[in-house]
């Protein structure tokens, strides 16, 4: 956090390429661009960029009154998913000559190129711009010395030939680069690969792009399947009905959960009075595809070979994950507005990008509702140091 000297000093210096002034959040879209540029950090300064919101061109305060919904609407740009990875800030109120003004602290992010809507943005002196090609390779070099996220290791021995290059051409690019970038792109193919965190700058494949786009996950991350159990019981021991194997990426991996899940549900029809139906399944739907999306996106894929266990008994589901919270999450802000965090950034920002979460932070809360409105208990958790549980009870 920033002083009033330094605010005041920031919001004067108007030609300054650090400093993005606005009188109000009315224009979101100047506010997510500048946090977008300031992420890149194309001049490779390490120095952080600053948003005030509540001074005008000429560096005046206008008095903007800075309520908590403000300040809530601007670190909610961190994690709505329009800009991706998820930027560094730091939002906070301060005073510039002696009057309130929201401030967005903006840090470089490790792992450029970052994107709003599919673009990269860059600072260009005081303004917000579209990064060229060139300017694109510049942020994608820069990783080569980074130590990040397990999902972005590069994995030595695979290549592109791994991937399914048609199901990036024909699903992943067109989702997470906007029209405008792809109409205007001469990207080579191991370019838009490595721009887009699926390879590093000398195009090997590493972990998140053999995840969600390779032929064989396993081959490489041996425990990236589903193991499905159906059981005729209440216990593990109890006969097995039903088991498969799950394997694929990401993409085809989810659509096998929605499947499985679909075919397995039971449904109930009562009546209710004397000419209305209800029909009523045993599980809602949206809850098990938020659980299961959340066990494949968050799990730890570094340290164990175990898959994602699916358990589906007489009277509930368990839905187990190697990994327990990770980051900032906590068994008291688990599921709650700003307590989730991401072991795979990459993972998560390319379930994004192929529509499978629309939102960051909101499967459990959405989990929690479609259980309420099905009938069912309310979704426990586990936390365990190497474990995650999720089990949802019969309606």
């Amino acid at each position: 956090m920033i002083d009033e000297a330094t605010v005041t000093a920031l919001a004067r210096a108007l030609e300054s390429q650090q400093v993005e002034r606005k009188q109000s959040l009315s224009d979101k879209s100047k506010v997510e661009q500048a946090i977008c540029a300031y992420a890149n950090d194309l001049p490779g300064t390490g120095a952080s960029g600053f948003v005030l919101v509540g001074v005008t061109d000429a560096g005046a305060p206008v008095g903007t009154p800075v309520t908590d919904q403000l300040l809530r609407d601007l670190a909610n740009i961190r994690s709505d998913g329009n800009i991706l990875p998820f930027p560094r800030i730091d939002v906070y109120e301060a005073k510039h000559e002696g009057v309130p003004i929201a401030v967005v602290e903006v840090h470089p992010s490790p792992s450029p190129p970052v994107r709003l809507r599919g673009a990269v943005w860059i600072r260009v002196g005081p303004t917000s711009r579209r990064a060229t090609r060139d300017e694109e390779r510049v942020l994608v070099e820069r990783r080569r010395a980074w130590d990040g996220p397990y999902d972005q290791t590069t994995v030595h021995g695979a290549t592109i030939d791994d991937l399914d290059l048609e199901l990036f051409r024909r699903e992943y690019l067109p989702n997470a680069v906007d029209t405008e970038t792809l109409r205007e792109n001469q990207r080579s193919l191991p370019e838009q690969l490595a721009a887009l965190h699926l390879a590093d700058p000398d195009a090997v494949p590493n972990v998140a792009g053999l995840l969600v786009l390779g032929h064989e996950p396993t081959a490489f991350v041996k425990g990236a399947y589903i193991q499905f159990l159906r059981i005729d019981g209440l216990e593990l021991a109890d006969p097995v009905v039903d088991r498969r194997e799950l394997r694929g990426p990401l993409p085809i991996l989810l659509r096998q959960m929605d499947e499985l899940t679909r075919a397995h549900i039971r449904t109930a029809t009562t009546i209710a009075g004397t000419d209305r139906e209800v029909v009523r399944p045993d599980y809602p739907v949206d809850a098990l595809q938020q659980l299961l999306r959340n066990a494949v996106k968050h799990r730890n894929y570094e340290t164990s070979y175990a898959p994602v266990q699916w358990y589906w008994f007489r009277d509930r589901i368990e839905i187990h994950n190697p990994g327990g919270l990770f980051g900032r999450a906590t068994p008291e802000t688990f599921g709650n507005p700003g307590g989730n965090d991401y072991r795979n950034p990459t993972i998560a920002e390319a379930l994004h990008a192929l529509g499978y979460v629309q939102r960051f932070g909101f499967g459990v809360p959405m989990a929690r509702r479609a259980c309420a409105d099905n009938g069912n208990p309310p979704p426990e958790f586990s936390f365990q140091p190497g474990n995650f549980a999720a089990i949802v009870r019969s309606a």
